[in-house]
């Protein structure tokens, strides 16, 4: 199974990147984790046409501004979009004009599934937990293929991003903070607490994306964290836009 990190930036796209969108491709389906401005990229990455699985952490711009494009592609399998509870609702006013085009004009079948906290089988097994954010924030376990994949941002270290991660083979989060910072009224993991889940949960591997544009400003900045803190954690990854992570 192959994981393709298409935007890795947090609040907006600079030289480092675009905002976050995490691709994977299965057997049978095509997952994505959230839809930031790398969500432009998915017409290079899928080759086949399988259903589509997007899943939406929450509603800051950085996680769904990408959603304007998605009348680009064809997906002739279907698109489902998967977030939690209230999303059908926030989609209906996003995703239209004056702003962009509607769902109901795209030239595929759009679903859109709201969630509740708890497991799902939709059809693969997806557990939804909330995190802890400014704002309502959903984080999610998915088991497809015999592999486990959590993805937790944003979010501050928190009790449900832990359960989320239990013993899966990756964990995708957020590293928006650089060492030793925190912001209690704006939460988000840095380095060390990202790697404190991982550590916690028995993650397999980490992979930081969501780094800060305005904190990490260089691609040198986020590869400073591996020499920093890169000991305590032996699978521990460096997103960057592009990126191919085999599990």
């Amino acid at each position: 199974m192959e994981i393709r990190l298409l935007g890795t930036n947090g609040w907006y796209d600079t030289k480092t990147g675009d905002t976050t969108c995490v691709f994977v491709d299965s057997k049978d389906y095509y997952l994505v984790f959230d839809a930031g401005n790398g969500i432009h990229k998915l017409d290079s990455v899928i080759k086949k046409p399988k259903p589509v699985y997007l899943f939406l952490s929450h509603f800051h711009l950085d996680h769904i501004s990408g959603l304007h494009i998605l009348n680009k592609f064809d997906f002739p399998k279907g698109l489902t979009i998967i977030g939690q509870k209230g999303t059908g609702k926030v989609l209906e006013t996003f995703v239209r004009q004056p702003f962009t085009i509607p769902f109901s004009e795209y030239s595929y079948p759009v679903t859109i599934l709201d969630l509740s906290e708890g497991e799902h089988g939709i059809p693969f097994r997806v557990e939804s937990r909330k995190l802890v954010h400014s704002t309502d924030c959903m984080g999610y376990r998915v088991e497809i293929d015999g592999k486990i994949i959590a993805f937790c941002t944003d979010t501050g270290i928190c009790d449900n991003a832990i359960v989320l991660a239990r013993n899966a083979d990756v964990l995708i989060t957020e590293c928006s903070l650089k060492p030793g910072q925190a912001n209690p009224l704006w939460p988000h993991l840095n380095p060390e607490t990202a790697v404190s889940i991982a550590k916690q949960s028995n993650a397999g591997k980490l992979v930081l994306i969501h780094f800060d544009a305005n904190t990490y400003r260089t691609l040198d900045d986020r590869f400073s964290i591996l020499s920093e803190i890169g000991m305590e954690f032996e699978n521990l990854i460096i997103g960057v836009d592009n990126k191919r992570i085999t599990i």
